[in-house]
């Protein structure tokens, strides 16, 4: 996905008029996606990568997630399209700073087509833990448009769908949509995101409507492969890790720290550190280092 997922707490009117995306699941006290950092697969900027999203930056799943078009491949000249795609592996897969793969490692991967226009539909998938009502695969659909709006300003808006097709029920008990929208620009050598997420109230969310705003920076270090992230998100509604948690608090923060580094290629290393407000439960809800391998191509 664009993987969005989506992060930070409203500090201004410019952040609730943004979002990211990328990946995760609602009801039954699980969260919902996606780019965002916690050692997933998503990582803002202008535009979000969901190979560095799946800690719950939304990022961005999508935390946003996102279309990366400097390692797209043409696929049709003429045509304006191109395809990117990436796969990861995680040492555990956190939305938004809660664990949908109980703390143990997740394979990840998506693909996105890009129109030259903005223009842009892609996939995204991750294990996650087993349950009756989410199956053992989360998998996201996502479209929208991503460009320039003013010069150093970047605009990426559109809508995701959550699905888990493993699940036993063979139902949508815990699919759910959710539009996201982000704005990104480049602070001297800090690029920044900040961004918006909202599901209206649906069935997998008990009826009830969710909304996740976030904020992220990255900065690379010049002449060397290193990059350094940070996310800040909150949620009010049912997807807040307090809620989740088994608190009757619907709202909460998640943040995360982390550094990336190209190793070869598309072959990228990196570890991040995230947590969450709110009660802290082993495996969901604790604070943790993630580490995450992926690749882009």
């Amino acid at each position: 996905m664009l993987t969005s997922k989506r992060g930070l707490a409203a500090t201004s009117v410019i952040a609730i008029l943004a979002m990211s995306a990328t990946p995760a699941f609602a009801g039954e006290g699980r969260a919902p996606d996606s780019q965002n950092d916690d050692g997933a697969t998503e990582t803002p900027a202008p535009v979000i990568d969901l190979t560095l999203a799946s800690d719950g930056g939304d990022a961005t799943k999508r935390d946003a997630q996102d279309v990366d078009l400097s390692r797209s491949n043409a696929v049709a000249g003429e045509s304006g399209l191109t395809v990117s795609g990436n796969v990861a592996l995680v040492t555990d897969y956190r939305f938004r700073g809660v664990s949908l793969s109980a703390g143990e490692p997740a394979v990840q991967g998506g693909i996105d087509v890009v129109h030259s226009s903005g223009f842009y539909v892609g996939a995204w998938a991750s294990s996650i833990e087993d349950s009756a009502v989410y199956g053992t695969m989360e998998l996201d659909l996502y479209g929208g448009w991503s460009g320039d709006i003013s010069d150093g300003i970047t605009l990426d808006a559109g809508l995701l769908y959550y699905t888990y097709p493993a699940d036993s029920k063979g139902a949508a008990a815990g699919d759910y949509f959710e539009p996201y929208a982000s704005i990104g620009t480049t602070l001297g050598p800090v690029g920044a995101t900040v961004g918006i997420a909202y599901a209206w109230d649906q069935d997998s969310l008990g009826d009830d409507d969710n909304i996740y705003v976030y904020t992220d920076l990255q900065t690379a270090f010049p002449g060397t492969p290193l990059t350094l992230t940070g996310h800040v998100g909150y949620t009010d509604g049912p997807l807040a890790p307090p809620f989740l948690a088994g608190t009757a608090d619907k709202t909460g923060w998640d943040w995360s720290v982390g550094a990336s580094m190209t190793v070869l290629g598309g072959l990228t290393a990196g570890i991040s550190y995230t947590d969450v407000g709110g009660p802290s439960i082993d495996d969901f809800t604790n604070d943790a280092f993630i580490g995450t391998l992926s690749y882009s191509f």
